[in-house]
């Protein structure tokens, strides 16, 4: 936001770290929330822990703000519904920093998906994966899969139905290390995630299988290149028959997600969000509640 002229302040309420802040950015700098609704900036956004999410939230948008807040939105669909509600009701824009919903390649797979290049969608699958960093509060699934079912609702284009999903506990009693998560959607389109921070090596990858190809993107590799795989399997009298051609490299525009996330917040703050608006936030939180629901159900 400094870099595009669009900070103009604040909220720390330490007085020391604050201090630092504004003489390192050049702004303005506020004890509490509060006193920086009181200056009525054009917008906000809360970069704070997530249980700090709906207080906060819900004061910024009952005095009338537009507002972006950190994923995920909060911890409870519960809370994450009253937020959407009290936007709407005030007339204000609620967006949720959903970030890998403005990385230029999940972006370029959207469009891809859209136009028919892979023909019907039929399943796909999202894996993060790392040795660490491994979290002493939250467990592996909600530290790390918000980013995998926003994109996958993103690219489905709805939320999905149902979830199944499994966990399992290894480092520590009561966190979750691994999770392996199943969503189905409409019209028979299913969904995987893998999470893990007990893995050998860095792994984010996504594959999107359809009836007349397939695509995948590892955000992990160094050159980050979406692979349209021209291969499927069709049926010639009962038989069924293998189809591929060589893949192909599918060019798209590189860019930082985080500097378009925030530039797309800046310019439709006041003109309301299509991608990761409040609704599609409070969608992935009813996932990881759920899911957290069904882990909980092993023990």
């Amino acid at each position: 936001l400094k870099n595009m002229g669009n900070l103009h302040g604040i909220v720390e309420a330490n007085q020391e770290r604050l201090n630092e802040l504004t003489s390192q950015y050049d702004v303005e700098g506020f004890l509490t929330v509060e006193d920086a609704m009181a200056k009525g900036f054009d917008g906000y956004t809360i970069a704070t822990p997530a249980p700090t999410h709906y207080e906060i939230g819900k004061k910024l948008l009952e005095n009338g703000n537009h507002l972006l807040i950190e994923k995920p939105m909060t911890l409870s669909s519960k809370e994450s519904e009253e937020l959407v509600a009290i936007a709407e009701k005030n007339g204000v824009n609620l967006m949720v920093g959903h970030v890998l919903l403005f990385h230029p390649a999940i972006i370029k797979i959207k469009e891809l998906i859209d136009a028919g290049k892979i023909g019907q969608l039929y399943y796909l699958y999202s894996t993060r994966l790392n040795l660490g960093t491994v979290r002493t509060e939250e467990n592996v699934f909600w530290s790390f899969a918000p980013h995998d079912i926003s994109i996958l609702d993103y690219l489905v284009g709805k939320p999905s139905i149902s979830i199944e999903t499994k966990g399992t506990k290894f480092l520590q009693k009561n966190v979750y290390d691994n999770t392996m998560t199943q969503l189905t959607y409409l019209d028979n389109i299913h969904a995987h995630i893998f999470v893990s921070w007990l893995h050998p090596f860095k792994e984010q990858r996504l594959v999107v299988v359809g009836s007349e190809g397939m695509l995948s993107f590892e955000d992990s590799s160094k050159d980050k290149n979406i692979i349209f795989h021209n291969k499927y399997i069709d049926f010639e009298n009962g038989i069924p028959l293998k189809y591929e051609v060589p893949d192909e490299i599918i060019p798209y525009e590189k860019g930082m997600p985080l500097t378009e996330e925030l530039t797309y917040f800046v310019e439709n703050l006041d003109k309301g969000f299509t991608v990761s608006d409040g609704k599609s936030g409070l969608e992935v939180v009813k996932v990881l509640e759920k899911a957290q629901e069904l882990i909980d159900k092993q023990e």
